[in-house]
């Protein structure tokens, strides 16, 4: 009998976690259609700035982006690592993670750098990386001010001259079932030289050298926020899918335990029968 209680007590356990990991997948797919909406709503935008910033930027002669647009040789490099405050959503962080190690190869022999955001690239990479900053909070409101104050941070950083490259690494939303590791390259930025310029003669207003100062600074700090909102979707898709794939596993775990407790009940009562015909016997004999 003690062994009926033991598995009893398991089948409890196994679905009260049930009850968690389905409340965990509710909760993940209601913030998920928000962060999706935002996310689907603004890459239109982001794309369409950095298309009209490139192809201003080919049509005008000289180094007009300053320090933004400096090719330098490559010694110190900056890796900005975007990754969750919480984990429970399968191999989200540790893609994330994996990439940046990788990228820290293929720099060997120069100086690389990592700015976390989210508490588990910061607890990954603090012990064994020079950190030149970290971001915890920025998920607990996620706004562009928000945003564009670390944006804003790097671009200083880059313009004093204390990193050559700025790179991002982080999820890229697809769908709920799948995230794409993403490493874009944020500073300097990259040439529009390959860009053809519309053969339309435009009459700009104000200049288009004004435009491109202008717009430099507003699309960079677009694109860490649109890389920021990606990674904030492809956490809950993650998360929802992992507690999917998690209640299912319990839900054959408990199925299994029943079965067991059934037989091993069915096995005890037979048990008892056989003693009582057992005794009737010894005691008619």
């Amino acid at each position: 009998m003690a062994n009926l209680k033991e598995i009893r007590s398991r089948i409890t356990s196994v679905q009260s976690t049930m009850q968690i990991t389905s409340a965990m997948k509710m909760v993940s797919a209601a913030k998920l259609k928000k962060a999706q909406d935002a996310i689907t709503a603004m890459r239109p935008y982001a794309e369409k700035l950095t298309e009209l910033l490139q192809n201003l930027s080919a049509t005008i002669e000289g180094d007009l982006g300053g320090s933004f647009t400096e090719q330098r040789e490559v010694k110190k490099v900056l890796i900005v690592a975007i990754t969750s405050n919480r984990g429970l959503c399968g191999a989200f962080n540790a893609n994330v993670i994996k990439q940046v190690r990788a990228l820290e190869e293929s720099y060997k022999g120069k100086e690389v750098t990592i700015y976390t955001i989210g508490k588990k690239s910061g607890d990954a990479f603090r012990k064994t990386n020079t950190l030149a900053g970290e971001n915890t909070a920025i998920f607990d409101q996620l706004t562009f001010e928000n945003a564009a104050t670390i944006a804003q941070d790097l671009m200083d950083k880059f313009a004093a001259g204390e990193f050559d490259k700025i790179e991002l690494v982080y999820n890229q939303f697809k769908n709920a079932a799948t995230q794409i590791i993403k490493t874009e390259q944020f500073l300097p930025l990259a040439s529009g030289e390959s860009v053809q310029s519309a053969s339309a003669d435009y009459i700009f207003e104000p200049t288009k050298e004004e435009i491109v100062l202008t717009l430099i600074p507003k699309s960079l700090k677009t694109q860490l926020y649109k890389a920021i909102r990606d990674s904030f979707a492809a956490e809950h898709g993650a998360r929802m899918t992992a507690m999917h794939k998690a209640t299912d596993n319990a839900t054959a775990l408990r199925n299994q335990l029943k079965l067991t407790y059934n037989k091993a009940r069915q096995a005890a009562i037979t048990n008892e029968i056989l003693e009582i015909v057992g005794g009737a016997e010894a005691l008619k004999g």
